[in-house]
């Protein structure tokens, strides 16, 4: 992602405790937006020499926040697994909607503006047992001909077995977390194979996730996602396009989907909150089929793209 120039960071009070101490003092529950150029973090603080934290992206297209409830729920999710002090998703969505309103594209009269908010979640400086949240408003780049052209694939091992968020919790499997090296290795090794993402799967062979997106997988009338009890974060894109597919009369369906099942699909697609709806054209050297139109459609319903 290239970064604009009207990048805007808005910095929480605290990550919990802002909207609270607002409704006492009837300070604003946020910070003021600064550039992103000016923006700056405690070198302390546990994000940035630990990971230690969880964040959510989500669209903004046209001044509209793509499943802004469904994040700031995820967020939450995330931070319970981390041991995280619950986060105050009200200061969360004010700052948000503060820096998407300080944003030069929120002004801008191009109907296609797309923004990619970030919210950022962290444990604090060491020590301090307090923790910090800000919140990062992006200028989101062009994803266009992935949507309609596709995107080439590679399977990669993930090196857990499909039932490790159940044997073994503190390996964190499903949350969020700022610990994203593993996810950028992947994508590098995918970039090596001369691909442009990965799907995740299991070590015992069932299909999971991308390092940043849901995958669906058609087989004739039926649409079919990873469970995300296979310790996989339940996507909000995903769930987006399902419902727009019940619309229209297919049959979706949570479901263990095996690597076998990934290879004879009749369709794929990942969903992220950047890329959206993004259909795969190659999987591991293989063509897949590309259903541009159904794509289209999707983006549509579900998104208003």
């Amino acid at each position: 992602m290239v970064l604009g120039d009207g990048d805007v960071v808005v910095f929480l009070e605290a990550g919990r405790a802002a909207v609270s101490r607002a409704r006492e003092t009837q300070a604003p529950a946020h910070g003021e937006p600064v550039p992103l150029t000016e923006a700056a973090v405690n070198v302390a603080d546990l994000a940035l020499t630990r990971g230690d934290g969880v964040f959510e992206s989500i669209a903004v297209i046209d001044g509209r926040f793509i499943a802004l409830d469904e994040h700031l729920d995820r967020l939450a999710h995330s931070a319970a697994l981390l041991d995280l002090p619950e986060p105050d998703t009200a200061a969360f969505e004010a700052a948000a909607r503060a820096g998407v309103a300080a944003h030069p594209a929120a002004r801008s009269s191009a109907p296609d503006t797309e923004l990619l908010v970030k919210l950022l979640y962290s444990r604090g400086i060491e020590g301090a047992d307090t923790p910090t949240g800000w919140v990062q408003v992006l200028t989101g780049p062009d994803h266009s001909r992935a949507r309609e052209h596709g995107i080439a694939v590679v399977t990669l091992d993930r090196g857990y077995r499909h039932d490790v968020a159940r044997t073994s919790p503190w390996l964190l499997q499903g949350a969020k977390t700022l610990s994203y090296a593993v996810n950028k290795a992947a994508l590098r090794e995918a970039e090596r194979r001369d691909a442009d993402d990965v799907i995740f799967v299991s070590s015992d062979g069932i299909v999971l996730e991308g390092p940043t997106s849901s995958v669906i997988v058609r087989h004739g009338e039926l649409f079919r996602t990873p469970r995300s009890d296979l310790g996989i974060l339940a996507g909000t894109t995903q769930a987006a396009v399902f419902r727009t597919l019940a619309g229209l009369g297919f049959e979706t369906a949570d479901a263990v989907l095996t690597e076998a099942e990934l290879g004879t699909a009749d369709a794929i697609w990942l969903c992220s909150s950047g890329r959206l709806v993004a259909p795969v054209r190659r999987l591991d050297g293989e063509a897949v089929p590309v259903d541009a139109e159904l794509t289209s459609t999707l983006l549509r319903g579900a998104f208003g793209v």
